[in-house]
C-alpha cells in the first residue's frame, strides 16, 4: 500500500524535472521569480522606509524632546542654587521676587525631571534621574537650613550654604550633564538614522532588475520574440521605484544634514554654553559667600568665562556681547571685594543696577535661551522636511512593485498560452 504514493511521488519529481526544461516551464520559472522577487523588494522596501519616517517622528516626539528637556533640567538645577546663593547673600531676609525665583527654578527642575524620566527608556537615564530627585530633596533642606541659620545671624549658615552648593555642583549637576551629553548622542544617532541609505532594498531592487533583464533575453531565446511588454513593463516600474527612493532618502538626507550641522551641533553648543555660564554665575556668588580668599574662584569663574568665549566663537552675537558686560560688571565686583568694600561687591552681584552682574548675568541667560529656542526650531523644521521626503515612498514603492510583479505575469502569459 505505501509503495503506490512512493512510485508517483517519484513520477512527478521526474515530470516536473522534465517540464523545467521546457520553453513553458522555464517562461512560468521566469514569472514566479519575477513576481515573487517584486513582491518580497516591495515589502522589505516598503518597511525600510517606514522605519525611516517612524524614526524622524521619533526625533520630533522623543530623542529632541529629551535632549531639551535635559538641557533645561541643567539650567533649572543651576538656576535654583544662583537663586538661593542672592537670597543668602541679602541677609536671609528674601524679597518675594527672589523667592519667587527659587521656588520656579524648582518647579521647572521638577518638571524637566518628570519629561526625562516619562522619556527615557534606559535603566541608566531612570537610575540618574531618581539619584537627581533624591539629591535635589536634600539639597532643598540644606538651603532651608542655611536660611533659617542665615535669618538669625548665625555663621553656621555658610556652611550649610556651602554644603548645598557642593551637592549640587558635585552630584547634581554633572547627573545632569551626563544625562544630557547622553541625550545629545540618542539624538545624533536617531538622525542618522533618519538619512541613512536603504541599502538592502536598492540590492533587493537591483537583483529583481536584473533578474527581469536575465529573463528577457531568455524568454527571447526561446520564443524568438525581442520584447515582452510585460517584462518591459515591469523593468520600467522597477527602474522608477529605484529612482524614487533615490531621490527621496537622497534629499531626506540632505536635510537631515544640515539639521545636524547647522542645528543640531549648534542646539548642542549653546547648551553647553548656558551650561558654562550658569557655572560662572555660582562661582561668582560662592566667592561672596565664603568670604575668603578668592583667588580659586576667580581662577575658576575666568576658565568658565573662556571657555564661554571660545564656544560663542568671535562672530557678533546678543550673547557674546552681554558675556562681556557681565565680565565687566564682574570686575567691579571683584575690586569692590578686594578693597573691603563687601557691601559694594555684594551690590555689584545681585542688586538691581542694570550694569551690575546680576542684570548682565541675566542679559546672558536669556540670549542663550532665545538662541536655543531658534535652533531648536531650525533642528526640527529640516528633521519634519526629512520626513516629508520620505512621506509617500513606503505606499508608492510597494504599489509601484505590485505593478511590476502583475505586468510580468501578464505579459508571460501569453507565451505560455502558445503551449498549453
Amino acid at each position: 500500500m505505501g509503495a503506490a504514493p512512493v512510485v508517483n511521488a517519484r513520477v512527478s519529481m521526474a515530470w516536473l524535472r522534465r517540464f523545467v526544461h521546457t520553453t513553458p516551464g522555464v517562461v512560468g520559472m521566469i514569472a514566479v521569480a519575477v513576481a515573487a522577487g517584486c513582491m518580497i523588494a516591495g515589502l522589505v522596501s516598503g518597511a525600510q522606509l517606514d522605519g525611516r519616517i517612524a524614526k524622524s517622528q521619533a526625533v520630533l516626539d522623543r530623542s529632541e524632546l529629551l535632549a531639551y528637556s535635559a538641557q533645561n533640567l541643567y539650567a533649572a538645577l543651576s538656576a535654583a542654587d544662583a537663586s538661593a546663593a542672592t537670597a543668602f547673600l541679602s541677609g536671609g531676609i528674601e524679597t518675594a521676587p527672589m523667592r519667587a525665583r527659587y521656588q520656579q527654578a524648582l518647579a521647572d527642575a521638577a518638571s524637566a525631571l518628570a519629561h526625562t524620566t516619562a522619556g527615557a527608556n534606559d535603566a541608566d537615564t531612570r537610575t540618574a534621574v531618581a539619584q537627581i530627585s533624591a539629591q535635589l530633596t536634600a539639597y532643598t533642606g540644606l538651603v532651608e537650613s542655611a536660611q533659617a541659620n542665615n535669618r538669625q545671624g548665625l555663621v553656621v549658615g555658610s556652611a550649610y550654604f556651602r554644603e548645598a552648593s557642593s551637592l549640587m555642583q558635585t552630584a547634581l549637576l554633572p547627573g545632569a550633564e551626563k544625562i544630557y551629553t547622553g541625550n545629545l548622542a540618542t539624538l545624533d544617532k536617531d538622525q542618522r538614522s533618519v538619512g541613512s541609505t536603504p541599502t538592502v532594498t536598492l540590492v533587493l531592487l537591483g537583483l529583481v532588475l536584473t533578474t527581469i533583464v536575465a529573463g528577457s533575453v531568455i524568454v527571447f531565446s526561446r520564443t524568438n520574440r525581442q520584447f515582452n511588454v510585460g517584462l518591459v513593463v515591469a523593468a520600467a516600474a522597477v527602474l522608477l521605484v529605484i529612482a524614487w527612493i533615490v531621490v527621496a532618502t537622497r534629499s531626506a538626507a540632505d536635510s537631515i544634514e544640515h539639521s545636524r550641522t547647522e542645528a543640531a551641533a549648534r542646539f548642542g553648543m549653546l547648551g553647553k554654553a548656558r551650561i558654562l555660564a550658569e557655572q560662572a554665575r555660582t562661582d561668582e556668588t560662592l566667592e561672596l559667600i565664603a568670604r575668603g580668599d578668592i583667588t580659586a574662584g576667580e581662577a575658576s569663574f575666568n576658565g568658565h568665562i573662556r571657555d564661554l568665549g571660545e564656544l560663542l566663537g568671535p562672530e557678533p552675537s546678543a550673547a557674546a556681547d552681554n558675556v562681556a558686560k557681565w565680565t565687566a560688571g564682574h570686575r567691579k565686583q571683584v575690586q569692590a571685594y578686594n578693597s573691603g568694600d563687601y557691601r559694594g561687591a555684594v551690590a555689584q552681584s545681585i542688586g538691581t543696577d542694570p550694569d551690575g552682574s546680576a542684570a548682565q548675568f541675566a542679559l546672558v541667560e536669556s540670549s542663550l535661551r532665545n538662541e536655543i529656542e531658534d535652533t531648536r526650531a531650525t533642528l526640527r523644521d529640516h528633521v519634519s522636511t526629512a520626513g516629508a521626503w520620505l512621506a509617500w515612498s513606503p505606499m508608492g514603492s510597494l504599489v509601484l512593485m505590485v505593478v511590476a510583479a502583475a505586468a510580468a505575469a501578464v505579459g508571460l502569459w501569453p507565451r505560455l498560452k502558445e503551449f498549453l
